[in-house]
């Protein structure tokens, strides 16, 4: 099996990191016609509707002891992070967002230790607090050297990091039997009908009077069908063959695409982004030194 093979592994990460890392750049993209809220649904819709066939083909795979996990893999995996994510991205940039991004291990190796019974060393404290104290920075860090006031929006993300750490041990713990096709599919089968539903609810007039919406529309449709579903797919895949903690370290590569398509964007990156950045890497990196 070629997903056992550590070369492939490490090749899906990158691949994950590259689509990931370029999602940040999509959402700021659709945000400038569409809202918040309606990127993060139209995200969620579209993914959930190039899924369906796929879903409705491995239904006879859902089994009721599943169900709780797959509903947790759908709305705290994808569906919520979706939204705090668009919102947080309406107050800072699409490359701090990239880097807040890369806490996904740390809180990973923290939701196993606490309720997974998963094995740590001293060496992995180490790095959980190293990378606590790269994210407060970030948190904390205004445009210039000094530290300022806390930023909340910045917080939405972190609170995502840490629905991605509860989502990635929930399904290496209990639905490692199903294939990274079958556990996102059925997932998001649960996720499509509340997306619409939402969706229906908000008015589209607004986002339909810049002549440049399709562009944007377009963004969404890249971050919907490659940046969320296909990478869902793999990322459900690489669980399953890897670590929790291995596969949710895609996220300290995450950064360096963020932070490419942000610095290509015009955005501000300060040296004090750049160290807290730091900061959580050496986290993350002594949290999978084996």
């Amino acid at each position: 099996m070629i997903w056992k093979k550590p070369w492939f592994q490490f090749s899906i990460l990158l691949l994950l990191a590259f689509v990931w890392g370029s999602s940040f750049i999509l959402m700021k993209i659709g945000l400038k016609s569409f809202t918040n809220e309606q990127v993060a649904g139209i995200r969620m819709l579209l993914a959930s509707l190039v899924l369906l066939p796929y879903s409705i083909k491995n239904l006879k795979h859902l089994k009721k002891k599943d169900v709780k996990s797959l509903l947790v893999a759908g709305f705290i995996g994808s569906f919520i992070p979706a939204f705090l994510f668009t919102k947080a991205q309406t107050q800072i940039d699409s490359a701090l967002a990239g880097m807040l991004n890369s806490m996904t291990p740390v809180f990973t190796l923290l939701v196993g230790m606490l309720f997974h019974r998963t094995k740590f060393l001293l060496l992995q404290v180490l790095g959980l607090v190293m990378g606590l104290l790269g994210a407060v920075g970030l948190i904390t860090s205004g445009n210039g050297l000094e530290i300022v006031q806390v930023n909340s929006y910045a917080l939405l993300i972190i609170l995502a990091t840490c629905f991605y750490a509860i989502n990635i041990n929930e399904v290496k713990a209990r639905l490692s039997h199903l294939s990274g096709m079958q556990i996102t599919s059925l997932a998001f089968f649960f996720t499509g009908p509340i997306a619409l539903i939402y969706l229906l609810t908000t008015d589209f007039a607004p986002a339909l009077e810049n002549p440049s919406w399709p562009i944007h529309l377009l963004a969404l449709a890249g971050l919907g069908i490659i940046g969320t579903a296909l990478a869902m797919v793999l990322m459900n895949s690489l669980i399953r063959y890897a670590s929790a903690v291995y596969a949710s370290s895609v996220t300290y590569i995450i950064p360096i695409f963020a932070i490419m398509w942000g610095i290509l964007d015009g955005e501000n990156i300060t040296v004090i982004h750049l160290v807290c950045m730091l900061f959580i890497l050496l986290g993350v990196y002594l949290i999978n030194k084996k």
